[in-house]
C-alpha cells in the first residue's frame, strides 16, 4: 500500500502554521510587554518544532513520494509508524520545550526523534538499493541522511556537557553550529536537492558534471563547517582548507544552475507564473547564500557577522525560510500533491514576501549595528512581517487543505 502523501503534507502545512504562530509570539514579546512565556523557552520550542515537525516530517514523506513514483507497488505505508512517532515526538517538543526548556521531558523527546531519524535513514538507504544507479537523486539522498545522523554528534556533545557541568564556551557554540550546519547545509540542502534533481529527472550519463557537482557539494560540506567557526583561532591550513570549501560550492552551485539553464529550461514552461517566481526566488536566495559563506571568510567580515545577532538570524532565515521552506511549497505544488487555487497562489505570495521583508528588514538591522546605530521601532516592523509571514501561510495551508471544487491549469 503506498503512502497517503497528500494526508501527511497537509499536516505539514498545519506544522509550519505553528512554527509561525509561535514566530509572532517571540517578535511580540521582543517588541511588547508580555510576561506570560519564557522567551528563551519558546525559540527552543519554536526551532526544535520547525525541524522536526515541519522539515523533518516534509523531507521524510516527499522522499518516500519520490520513492513510489519510481517503483510500482512500492509499499511506502510502512513508513507510517516512523512519520507518526516523529510526529508525537514534534508534538511532545513543542509543548515541553515552552514549559520547561532544556528538562527531562523535553529532552527525552528530542532523543526519541533522533532515533527515529536514525530508523529512517537506515530502512531509506535500504529502499534506495530498488532505484537505478543511474537517478542522480539518489546519490543526494543518501547523502543526505549520513549529514542527518552525523549532526546529532553536536547534541549529544551537548548534553553531555550539561549533565557534567563542565560547559567550556567555544566548544559549547561549537557544538551548536555543528549540529546547525549538518542539518541545515547537510540534512535540508541535499535531500532538497535529490529532490529537485527527482523532480528534473536527471540522470547521471546525461552530464559529466551532475555527479562531479554531487561529489564537490558533498566533499566540501565536512570542512564548511568550519565556515562557522572562524571566530575561533583556527591553524593556517584549516583556514585554507575552509576557504577552498567555500570556494569550491560557489564554483559548483554556479556552473550546475548553468547547465541546468540550458538543458531543462523549458520543464517549467506549463506551470503557473508564481510557481517560477518562487523557483527563481529560491535559486537567487541560495546564489546569495553561497556568496556570503565566500564572504565571510574575510577575516573582518567574519568578526561583524559572528559578533551581530541580527546578522546569524538573518543567515539562518534566509537558509530555513527563502531556500528550504520556499523549495519544498513548490515542489508540493508543481508536483500537483495539493490542487493549487486562486487563493492558495496570494496567500504563497504573500509568504514570500514576508520571507523577502524579514530578510530586508533584519539586514538593515544588521548592518546599522555595526555603527551601534538604533533602528527606530525596528522590533515593531519585524512583529509586523512575523504576522505577514503567518497570514501568508495561513491562507496557502487553509487552501491547501479545503477541497477544491476544481482542478485549476497550472
Amino acid at each position: 500500500m503506498a503512502l497517503h502523501t497528500k494526508f501527511w503534507l497537509k499536516i505539514s502545512l498545519l506544522n509550519l502554521c505553528i512554527v509561525a504562530v509561535i514566530g509572532v509570539l517571540m517578535r511580540y514579546k521582543i517588541g511588547f510587554e508580555f510576561p506570560y512565556l519564557d522567551q528563551k523557552h519558546l525559540q527552543h520550542s519554536h526551532s526544535h518544532f520547525a525541524f522536526a515537525g515541519w522539515l523533518g516530517h516534509t523531507l521524510m514523506v516527499l522522499m518516500v513520494y519520490f520513492i513510489q513514483t519510481k517503483i510500482t507497488d512500492f509499499q511506502g505505508n510502512k513508513y507510517k509508524k516512523i512519520i507518526i512517532t516523529n510526529l508525537i515526538c514534534s508534538y511532545g517538543m513543542l509543548v515541553s520545550f515552552i514549559i520547561e526548556g532544556y528538562g527531562v521531558v523535553s529532552i527525552v523527546l528530542s532523543t526519541g526523534s533522533i532515533l527515529v531519524s536514525y530508523i529512517f535513514a537506515y530502512r531509506f538507504v535500504k529502499d534506495l538499493k530498488l532505484l537505478n544507479d543511474d537517478l542522480l537523486a539518489k546519490s543526494w539522498f543518501k547523502a543526505a541522511l549520513f549529514f542527518n545522523v552525523i549532526s546529532s554528534v553536536g547534541t549529544f556533545y551537548l548534553a553531555y556537557m550539561m549533565a557534567s557541568k563542565n560547559v567550556v564556551q567555544d566548544w559549547y557554540l561549537s557544538s551548536i553550529y555543528y549540529y546547525l550546519h549538518f542539518q541545515y547545509n547537510g540534512w535540508f540542502f541535499f535531500a532538497c536537492m535529490g529532490l529537485a534533481f527527482g523532480f528534473l529527472n536527471l540522470r547521471k550519463s546525461e552530464h559529466s558534471f551532475y555527479e562531479t557537482s554531487f561529489r564537490l557539494f558533498t566533499i566540501a560540506c565536512i570542512p564548511a563547517y568550519f565556515l562557522s567557526t572562524l571566530w575561533l583561532d583556527l591553524p593556517l591550513w584549516l583556514y585554507v582548507v575552509t576557504v577552498l570549501a567555500a570556494i569550491i560550492q560557489v564554483f559548483t552551485w554556479f556552473k550546475l544552475l548553468a547547465i541546468l539553464l540550458k538543458t531543462r529550461r523549458n520543464v517549467l514552461e506549463n506551470y503557473a507564473p508564481l510557481l517560477r517566481y518562487v523557483l527563481l526566488f529560491v535559486s537567487f536566495a541560495l546564489s546569495v547564500k553561497l556568496l556570503l559563506q565566500l564572504g565571510s571568510t574575510v577575516p573582518i567580515i567574519s568578526q561583524l557577522a559572528f559578533g551581530f545577532r541580527p546578522i546569524v538570524i538573518a543567515y539562518l532565515h534566509l537558509i530555513l525560510l527563502g531556500i528550504i521552506t520556499l523549495f519544498l511549497l513548490f515542489y508540493i505544488y508543481v508536483n500537483h500533491l495539493i490542487l493549487i487555487s486562486k487563493n492558495l497562489k496570494y496567500g504563497l505570495f504573500l509568504f514570500t514576501i514576508g520571507v523577502l521583508l524579514n530578510e530586508i528588514v533584519l539586514a538593515v538591522q544588521g548592518i546599522a549595528s555595526f555603527s551601534y546605530t538604533i533602528i527606530p521601532f525596528v522590533n515593531e516592523i519585524l512583529f509586523g512581517v512575523a504576522i505577514i509571514l503567518f497570514i501568508g501561510i495561513g491562507i496557502t495551508a487553509r487552501y491547501s487543505i479545503k477541497k477544491a471544487k476544481n482542478n485549476p491549469p497550472l
